[in-house]
């Protein structure tokens, strides 16, 4: 548009229920943009967004993000506990407490997430608790799509797996559509089905996980990261 710039420009696609798709990129290609957009945390300038048919617009953004949640690197507990913090999604869609309680303790145990932890406020807790915690709470909610950024920048391997298991297993079975942007590319390659190649704002590539070349998307990301580099100067970064 004139007078602008655009940070994602002719980007078309679909997600369908039950695909866990992996969104990668370089730093800035407009992924976080891309999320905030989807659940109307920023708002779009041009072009269209549907979810289920609507256009996301027309519906209101407290109702929208129940169905599209987005779990960002940064989430906190909002000054709450996190018992509190994960009830309370389960509290603004009225749910009764016996059932919130059955539904936590669940997930609790799938995510493999201590008790010792449910009393503590984010001032003690990890970054990686607090992101384990995020991820919880936005399981628990049910949505129909959830939309991951970065999630296990603050995990370590075997925790990162452990979590993507549990989420890929709900994609398949309760039909969970999920975005998951990741820098880690071998966990988007060993959980994902299907990749969307973000650079500069465009879409470049839409491929089954199956049939992308990784050697080279992960040269493609390192190549436009160096780029960057070069362009912003060393002292930037």
């Amino acid at each position: 548009m004139a007078g602008q710039t655009l940070i994602l420009d002719g980007i078309s696609l679909t997600v369908n229920a039950g695909e866990f798709v992996a969104l990668l990129g370089p730093s800035g290609a407009g992924k976080s943009s891309l999320f905030k957009l989807m659940n109307r945390l920023r708002e779009r300038t041009c072009g269209d967004i549907y979810f289920k048919g609507q256009p996301v617009g027309t519906i209101a953004p407290t109702h929208l993000r129940q169905q599209i949640m987005l779990v960002g690197q940064d989430s906190r507990l909002l000054g709450m506990t996190a018992i509190q913090a994960l009830h309370y999604p389960l509290v603004l869609q009225k749910i009764e407490e016996a059932k919130r309680n059955t539904r936590i303790e669940s997930w609790l145990k799938k995510l493999q997430i201590p008790v010792e932890w449910l009393d503590k406020t984010e001032l003690e807790l990890s970054g990686g608790q607090q992101q384990q915690l995020a991820i919880a709470r936005a399981l628990i909610a049910q949505p129909t799509l959830l939309l991951l950024d970065e999630p296990t920048s603050a995990l370590d391997l075997g925790v990162a797996t452990r979590i993507l298991s549990s989420l890929r297993t709900q994609v398949h079975q309760q039909r969970l559509s999920v975005i998951m942007s990741n820098h880690q590319i071998d966990l988007a390659k060993s959980f994902c089905d299907r990749v969307l190649y973000l650079e500069q704002g465009h879409l470049m590539q839409d491929q089954a996980a199956k049939d992308v070349d990784w050697q080279a998307l992960r040269q493609s990301i390192l190549s436009a990261n160096a780029k960057d580099r070069k362009e912003w100067g060393d002292d930037d970064w």
